[in-house]
């Protein structure tokens, strides 16, 4: 049994991956700043803990609560997270440092204060559930990318750091998967370039980008909590898991093809 902590477990990805470890014996504290939604989770043994990750006290207050009843932290899963997609130009710079501040520094944040615990016992994994959004850009949709390439870096450093700890850092890239992920990400797209310039390229993109997730094509939450459990059980995980629907081709074509020409072909995968 391992002792296992997951942000962003009361919705999507983060529940069902929360489920899925409780099933297979594991002691599972499943943070998020709602925790009502995690009710059913509770006759798993899944215990809620309220957490925001963008606040050092709420961090703080839910690590120690943790710590009081488990004793350790074996695997911290950084699940929280979400998508405000716009133009550079439309999307103000308080929308854009609140993108950061979830996406990237509360995941840090959490990872420095859990980091001593795992050092202590010489053993550790974090997973940082990025994105294939983390390996190339897409137009309308920079902050969001840029917060993930952030994760990328911060991952491949903290990974090389840590080792030496016995601690491994794990990158999990989904493709396509069907979640409230998109709705939200395009609701902020939309609102943000009505009015602009880019209201038109705006309202075609939302429209397609939710046909692709709503489609049979996309890939089910469950597919990402399978692979996180692969990582969770595996002695010798892989830095980085790429995975879901159009993730690979993408990031094949944006590896082979000339810049000018990816620029025209992003938007067909969009």
């Amino acid at each position: 049994m391992k002792t296992i902590l997951i942000t962003g477990a009361s919705s999507g990805i983060g529940y069902q991956t929360a489920e899925l470890l409780a099933k297979a014996g594991n002691q599972v504290f499943g943070a998020a700043r709602h925790v009502k939604a995690m009710d059913p989770l509770k006759k798993l043994g899944v215990i809620p803990i309220i957490m925001d990750v963008t606040s050092e006290s709420s961090i703080k207050n839910g690590l120690q609560a943790i710590i009081q009843k488990a004793g350790k932290i074996d695997v911290l899963i950084n699940g929280a997270g979400y998508g405000s997609f716009g133009a550079i130009e439309n999307v103000t710079i308080a929308e854009a440092k609140r993108q950061f501040d979830v996406n990237v520094f509360g995941l840090a944040a959490l990872t420095k204060l859990v980091l001593p615990y795992m050092k202590k016992q010489y053993s550790g994994k974090i997973i940082n559930i990025s994105s294939m959004a983390g390996r190339f850009s897409s137009s309308l949709a920079g902050w969001y990318f840029a917060s993930k390439h952030a994760v990328e870096a911060l991952s491949d450093s903290l990974r090389m750091e840590v080792k030496r700890f016995g601690i491994k850092v794990v990158l999990i890239e989904p493709g396509a998967i069907k979640s409230n992920w998109s709705h939200i990400a395009m609701d902020h797209l939309v609102k943000s370039s009505r009015g602009t310039d880019y209201e038109k390229a705006a309202n075609k993109m939302a429209r397609q980008t939710n046909k692709i997730y709503a489609s049979k094509f996309a890939s089910k939450p469950s597919l990402v909590a399978k692979k996180i459990k692969k990582v969770v059980d595996s002695n010798h995980p892989r830095p980085r898991y790429l995975f879901g629907f159009s993730a690979k081709p993408i990031i094949f074509f944006n590896t082979i093809l000339p810049t000018r020409l990816m620029d025209k072909l992003v938007p067909m995968f969009m």
